[in-house]
């Protein structure tokens, strides 16, 4: 397990683009949307400051939304570790690469909308940084998601073992894994475009994936042979951890378990 880790938080929105749920909220960037008293970003920079061995937190986000983001920023610019903003790609990929080129590895990626974010989650990517993995994907089971809320996804990747979901949290050991990343390179809805997706896993891989031929770590290790790094999952089992504030149903959902008027059941850590 490491030791201490750099973050890489992903903050930006798309180039061009005004978000409508930022709107809806009367703010300029959805990390800026407030709920249950604090702001998105400022609820998972909660998360990762009290962390005990977060190292340092690369803020990627656009020059005009850093401001907004400062006074979260500067309150806690005494209690931990560092914090620097990074002015962010309109790539995400290149966005994660920019992030990683001044941080020290291992790396966590994540996004500052993933308010549900536990301590818990982040200890279980970390152990899996055994020395044997150059990156790492937290996921969760269709059915712990489900227990929470079910509507709390609408869509799901089907494997053989059962649907699941990501909850943006990421690790990348070192310059190696970095080349995950390099997949994702061409932007866009990525995982939506046919022809993206061919070209970054194979075909044979894409059809083995869609008639659920393949369990999900199955499919992880074909993967990464055709990335030729090692990659690999990790079932965080809690499966509030895939609801990420995307819009108002999320937005909801995601309020509801933290004010508590949504129970999420305990799963095993």
């Amino acid at each position: 397990m490491a030791d201490k880790f750099d973050v890489v938080l992903l903050a930006a929105q798309r180039t061009g683009v005004v978000n409508p749920l930022a709107v809806e909220h009367g703010v300029s960037h959805k990390c800026l949307i407030p709920i249950v008293g604090k702001a998105l970003i400022e609820r998972v920079l909660d998360t990762l400051t009290s962390h005990p061995s977060c190292r340092a937190i690369h803020i990627m986000i656009e020059p005009d939304g850093m401001a907004g983001v400062k006074p979260f920023v500067e309150s806690l610019a005494h209690s931990g570790p560092e914090i620097r903003f990074i002015a962010s790609d309109e790539n995400i990929a290149e966005s994660v690469l920019v992030g990683c080129r001044d941080a020290q590895a291992p790396y966590i990626i994540t996004t500052a909308d993933n308010v549900l974010l536990s301590h818990s989650s982040i200890d279980k990517i970390l152990a899996a940084l055994d020395g044997t993995v150059d990156a790492l994907a937290g996921l969760a089971k269709q059915a712990d998601i489900q227990a929470v809320h079910p509507k709390a996804q609408r869509s799901f990747y089907a494997f053989k073992d059962g649907g699941y979901a990501n909850c943006n949290l990421y690790a990348i050991a070192g310059p190696r894994g970095l080349g995950a990343a390099e997949a994702f390179r061409e932007g866009g809805q990525f995982m939506n475009n046919p022809s993206r997706l061919v070209r970054a896993f194979g075909l044979f891989n894409i059809l083995l994936m869609r008639l659920k031929l393949v369990t999900i770590d199955k499919a992880f290790e074909r993967i990464s042979r055709r990335l030729g790094v090692k990659l690999r999952i990790v079932h965080l089992g809690d499966g509030s951890q895939a609801i990420d504030v995307d819009n108002q149903r999320t937005y909801e959902i995601a309020r509801g378990v933290l004010d508590g008027s949504i129970v999420a059941p305990r799963f095993q850590q």
